[in-house]
């Protein structure tokens, strides 16, 4: 702020920076400001400024001015919720602008309004630290004797007690000398929020701690920020006053109580609009310092779902590979080598991929087995039909099948057999049976129909099966 105001061009700075930056128009889009101030500068050189003689101008375009000033910290330039580029005045711009009011204003006087105002201060801190019980109730007797006192002589028809003309207007300055320091505060809380915001984001971008924590003390210390500065402490002091909008609009009831009396027309006309505006720039900087939070909320959101740091880091090592082999091939290169492009860098080997996700579900122990009952009858079905081939019964049909013959054709002994043995796995079991004996397959495909215990019916087909009947004794097992 400092520099800002003891600068040779701070006359057109502070100029340029009151009249482009308002109380309706705290933001304003990069085009037009820039617009505005190219207007300013073609102006003050045509009317002769800017000459050895006359008021010094600074040199190069709004552009680079505004650029300049951005860096010097007196203007903030950010994207819009409509993501339009606008300036806003940085808390050192604010404080500059206010200092400079203050200077050109009127002039600050010891009236007794700013009597008043700091004796009722001093009162209020001293009620407030000293915690005797008996102290604060005689106290709080004494001022409602005096209130009662009060309102009985106007209920006896006693006039009211009306200040003249002067002492109103001191009081009017005294309320525009307050009122000028609150947006400077809101200002240096919206800073500080940003400041907190810049910090987190790097930290989450330097990955040296893991994100947790460094969101835990993003919290902490956003939750302190209202305790650990005093434009933090003005800001929750004020956010407690004026929160309820029922507040803001009984404050702007009783400005244009103010404004209606004929002691006003005594204020020059920019601090009667001063006085217009204080409920508005009151609501106006409680706005900016919670947009500053909200938008500190979604900058450090996106950069915790968008920071991948495991890929952070290979990108990393692949370039550190790549400088490696650079710095490698260049000493043994030779001038005018060809050199075998690149064509595309290498990718991590994902490997397999997960195609089915697990039930979430925990796991559940299969139910318990039920208590055997001695007394319980055994179950009416052969559960031995469900059990592999019958290689005995399946050797005894064979043999009998043939009948002496030389030669047998396994599906035909086979289809012949009885439905107990006509199971899909006694066709295996008899094709096992064959195929120790020797047996030897022809040229033509059969199609055999086998039997499950439950009656119902498959068809298999393979083809023809010779085997010599002689051959199967011993072959094969029982189970």
């Amino acid at each position: 702020m400092l520099a800002l105001l003891h600068q040779t061009h701070a006359p057109f700075v502070v100029t340029v920076l009151a009249m482009v930056f308002t109380a309706e128009r705290p933001t304003v889009a990069v085009a037009d400001a820039h617009a505005e101030i190219n207007d300013a500068l073609d102006q003050l050189r045509a009317a002769g400024y800017g000459d050895e003689d006359n008021q010094p101008l600074p040199a190069g375009t709004a552009r680079d001015l505004c650029r300049q000033w951005v860096q010097a910290g007196w203007l903030v330039r950010q994207v819009s919720d409509d993501d339009v580029e606008v300036y806003r005045l940085s808390a050192y711009g604010v404080g500059a602008l206010e200092v400079a009011g203050r200077v050109g204003g009127a002039r600050t006087r010891v009236s007794e309004s700013r009597v008043r105002t700091l004796l009722e201060a001093i009162e209020r801190l001293a009620q407030d630290a000293d915690p005797d019980l008996m102290s604060r109730m005689v106290r709080l007797h004494e001022e409602i004797q005096q209130r009662q006192k009060e309102l009985t002589r106007l209920e006896k028809g006693g006039a009211v007690e009306t200040a003249d003309d002067e002492q109103l207007l001191e009081a009017a300055e005294n309320v525009l000398h307050l009122a000028r320091e609150l947006p400077a505060d809101f200002a240096r809380v919206a800073e500080s929020i940003k400041a907190i915001q810049r910090d987190v984001v790097a930290e989450l971008r330097h990955d040296v701690r893991p994100t947790g924590e460094v969101l835990r003390e993003y919290l902490a210390r956003g939750q302190r920020i209202l305790d650990a500065t005093s434009e933090g402490r003005a800001f929750a002091g004020a956010l407690r006053l004026i929160g309820d909008p029922a507040q803001i609009d009984v404050l702007w009831g009783q400005l244009r109580t103010v404004l209606r009396h004929r002691f006003t027309e005594l204020l020059p006309e920019q601090q009667r609009r001063e006085l217009t505006e204080i409920s508005r720039r009151i609501e106006q900087g409680v706005k900016e310092v919670l947009a500053a939070q909200r938008q500190a909320s979604h900058v450090i959101t996106t950069q915790v779902r968008n920071h991948d740091p495991m890929r952070d880091r290979q990108v990393d090592e692949l370039l550190r590979d790549v400088m490696t082999g650079l710095h490698k091939w260049v000493p043994g290169s030779r001038r005018g080598e060809a050199v075998e492009p690149l064509r595309r860098l290498p990718v991590a080997d994902v490997g397999h991929l997960r195609q089915r996700m697990s039930d979430p579900r925990p796991p559940q122990p299969p139910a318990p087995l039920r208590d055997w009952d001695e007394t319980e009858d055994l179950p009416a079905a052969d559960t031995r039909a469900w059990g592999g081939a019958r290689y005995a019964e399946l050797r005894t049909h064979l043999e009998t099948f043939a009948s002496g013959a030389t030669s047998v054709d396994v599906l035909a002994a086979f289809r012949a057999a009885g439905e107990e043995i006509q199971r899909p796995v006694d066709l295996l079991g008899l094709l096992e049976i064959a195929h120790d004996a020797g047996m030897a397959e022809t040229a033509e495909v059969a199609v055999v129909e086998t039997v499950r215990p439950d009656r119902t019916r498959r068809r298999f087909a393979l083809s023809g099966v010779v085997v010599n009947p002689g051959d199967t004794e011993g072959s094969g097992g029982d189970d």
